[in-house]
């Protein structure tokens, strides 16, 4: 599934900026079908002009009914009727997600024999302290056994003591559901965390769910701003 706005805060109507001859979202939607990991990939939006794009190329794609707050309540709304075990969610702007990467999420799942994990997701190790600094960068913290303990858009762990080494996560916008986990996350309400940061994952946390999460070295180019939508287009050429 793959959530759709066309309104965005940052930068608004990105995912049908061109890039390289197709729109953002039409560059996703192909990258997932490519990894051949899925029985079927859909674009979940609230815009009739994405509609009308992805429906052009022969895809898949399903209009919301509702207002959502978050992509994870638009996914929620779409899988609701459909018989499905695990729901994964790559979001419209990350056209250079990669095959391993799904993978190693998917994989989370088939190792869970007591079905105690609830969602998965993907990080990876950053390094410059621009990017580390950036509110636009979600940062995670995860403990020994690599579950989530907080996402922020500030950084953590904070560097009081400078001499001790800390590895900085980014966190990557992709998140494999088991489909109880979704329905749970659209029927509970926001609370204070994740209303602050603007972080959907926090949701999660902040109702006791246990969010594996996944490394990854391949970082690709989330497009959140106009400046990210100039380097991944020199990156796709």
């Amino acid at each position: 599934m793959i959530p759709a706005r066309y309104q965005a805060s940052r930068f608004p109507a990105k995912l049908m900026q061109d890039l390289e001859g197709k729109p953002v979202i039409v560059r996703t939607y192909e990258a997932a079908i490519q990894t051949g990991l899925f029985d079927a990939v859909y674009v979940v939006t609230d815009s009739a002009i994405i509609f009308d794009t992805i429906s052009a190329i022969g895809g898949h794609v399903l209009m919301s009914v509702n207002e959502h707050e978050s992509g994870s309540d638009r996914i929620a709304e779409a899988v609701t009727e459909l018989d499905v075990d695990i729901v994964v969610n790559v979001q419209g702007d990350e056209p250079f997600i990669d095959e391993v990467s799904l993978q190693k999420v998917i994989q989370v799942f088939h190792q869970d024999e007591k079905k105690e994990i609830d969602l998965a997701s993907l990080m990876t190790p950053i390094t410059d302290w621009d990017e580390i600094s950036n509110p636009n960068t979600v940062k995670v913290i995860v403990d020994n056994q690599d579950f989530a303990l907080y996402f922020s858009r500030s950084p953590i762990p904070y560097p009081r003591d400078k001499t001790i080494e800390a590895t900085y996560y980014k966190h990557k916008g992709v998140y494999a559901f088991r489909k109880r986990a979704l329905l749970d996350f659209q029927r509970l309400p926001m609370l204070p965390l994740e209303a602050k940061e603007k972080i959907e994952a926090i949701r999660f946390l902040e109702y006791g769910k246990k969010i594996k999460m996944v490394e990854t070295h391949v970082t690709g180019i989330e497009i959140d701003t106009p400046e990210d939508l100039e380097r991944a287009k020199k990156a796709w050429k």
